[in-house]
């Protein structure tokens, strides 16, 4: 079986999704990615970005609405999940983990 290729989008790809990129790196079952929708964005997601994943996982609601703004024919058939998460944590930050396992375990597996 192929493995499940998710992509987690935030403002700036340097906390939550960069976090949450990191946590699934190795993790079995899953191909993972992320990036950012502002201009300064260490990573700037791309039509690419979303054609390539299987599954998208924004942080918070205006980062579907920019990524729908943006890749609307990319998205046609793809599942995006607003996961609710404000920019309110560092990279690596326990509560980020705690946070992002929380709500992503309600989608898919999560790492121990």
């Amino acid at each position: 079986m192929s493995e499940l290729k998710i992509l987690f989008v935030c403002s700036q790809n340097r906390w939550r999704s960069l976090t949450a990129e990191k946590m699934y790196a190795g993790f079995g079952g899953y191909s993972v990615r992320s990036a950012g929708t502002e201009p300064g964005a260490r990573i700037r997601v791309t039509e690419g970005h979303v054609g390539w994943a299987d599954l998208i996982f924004a942080m918070e609601k205006r980062h579907v609405d920019r990524l729908r703004d943006k890749f609307a024919e990319a998205l046609v058939g793809k599942q995006v999940i607003c996961l609710h998460i404000p920019d309110d944590y560092q990279y690596m930050e326990l509560d980020l983990i705690d946070l992002l396992k929380t709500k992503l375990a309600e989608f898919i597996e999560v790492p121990g």
